[in-house]
């Protein structure tokens, strides 16, 4: 497993570093301190699994910096750091493909959590994107999507961060069944990924609830 880390801070790109090794004791750790750096690592290393990317860098905006890992890089999935808590920025940043966003303050178990979820190709909501429940957003009273039962309690599995194998088991689905509803809620709410849907729904007041255990 082959990891880049980008952060102007050298303390923070060693701190991490040691919170990555909570991974596996063989993963192999990257780091740049800016951008232009971390192209060329991007660049020399095409096995790379994730890259960690500081929102706020000296020498590109964080935005700038993920939209050129994701025409370049396509398929390599990006967590955002920051040691701000941001929604709109959240928004933004999950909006333009980012597979999850963490900030500094988190606990070192919560960056595991997210890290584990992203290489298991799923997305990591943040913990102030996600609906409380009882809480309704301001635009709530739309007309809200027609999802069937079903593709409700994939949905509310989705707002908890689930990956589609723990939908699977706790719903007793098989992972094409889960695959299936996934990609009806998505068409649903009229959006290209699964971040994007959770924020479609949680606008919709949509929270977290506990699914039926029925098939």
């Amino acid at each position: 497993m082959k990891i880049l880390v980008i952060d102007d801070h050298a303390l923070v790109r060693e701190g991490l570093r040691q919170v990555l090794k909570g991974l596996d004791a063989q993963v192999e750790v990257l780091d740049a301190g800016h951008c232009g750096g971390a192209f060329e690592l991007a660049a020399l290393h095409p096995d790379l699994d994730l890259v960690l990317l500081d929102y706020h860098l000296p020498d590109m905006n964080g935005l700038t910096a993920l939209n050129r890992f994701r025409r370049e890089h396509p398929e390599l999935p990006i967590i955002m750091l920051s040691g701000s808590v941001n929604v709109p920025i959240m928004r933004q940043v999950l909006a333009r493909g980012a597979a999850g966003f963490v900030t500094k303050a988190a606990l070192s178990a919560e960056l595991l959590r997210a890290v584990r979820l992203v290489l298991a190709g799923e997305v990591y909501l943040p913990p102030e994107l996600r609906p409380a429940p009882g809480v309704a957003p301001a635009d709530a009273g739309q007309l809200a999507p027609q999802l069937t039962p079903r593709q409700e309690d994939v949905l509310y599995l989705l707002l908890d961060g689930r990956s589609n194998k723990d939908i699977s088991q706790l719903l007793q689905l098989s992972d094409e069944t889960t695959k299936n509803h996934v990609s009806g809620i998505l068409r649903v709410f009229g959006v290209q990924t699964r971040v994007q849907a959770v924020l479609a729904a949680a606008r919709h007041g949509y929270v977290k609830s506990a699914p039926s255990a029925s098939p």
